[in-house]
């Protein structure tokens, strides 16, 4: 961010000056001009500006929800293909379930305890027991087997 900052300001204000300000080397701002954007930064400039796209369509009055569902409507707002285990919003979700029905009620007095009580969440509570809205108020084990006799039904 220092680095786009003395970019944009440059015309305005010496390199040098606003490095010195910004506790950065002339030099690593010069070969961040060099260097073209990461695959990762282009890609984020891109959803960027899908994002505002969607959000100046709805009236400039859509919240993130809304303007999720435009996105995915589209195609698109996650880290990996759609479906995948590894889909941010999945994972953001489970991690705050984590820590608000488990972490933050417990003191751990070893590395190992709180590794043994996240794994029994997880294994014990969390996958066979815990109902889930997105799946119908049933537990992760319970939409899987319902998934698998559907699809051996052929609905």
């Amino acid at each position: 961010m220092k680095y786009a900052f003395i970019r944009a300001h440059r015309e305005e204000f010496g390199v040098r000056a606003m490095c010195r300000v910004l506790r950065v080397h002339f030099s690593g701002f010069y070969a961040w001009l060099k260097e073209p954007l990461s695959h990762r930064a282009q890609e984020d400039a891109r959803q960027t500006e899908l994002i505002r796209q969607a959000w100046a369509e709805s009236g400039k009055v859509y919240g993130y929800r809304k303007l999720t569902d435009d996105l995915r409507d589209q195609g698109e707002p996650s880290m990996s293909r759609r479906g995948n285990c590894h889909d941010n919003a999945v994972a953001e979700s489970f991690f705050q379930l984590l820590k608000r029905e488990r972490i933050r009620r417990r003191t751990y007095p070893t590395r190992e305890a709180a590794r043994q009580d996240v794994f029994e969440y997880i294994e014990l509570f969390y996958n066979p027991k815990r109902k889930h809205t997105n799946n119908g108020m049933l537990s992760p084990v319970d939409f899987e087997i319902r998934q698998q006799k559907m699809n051996e039904a052929g609905v």
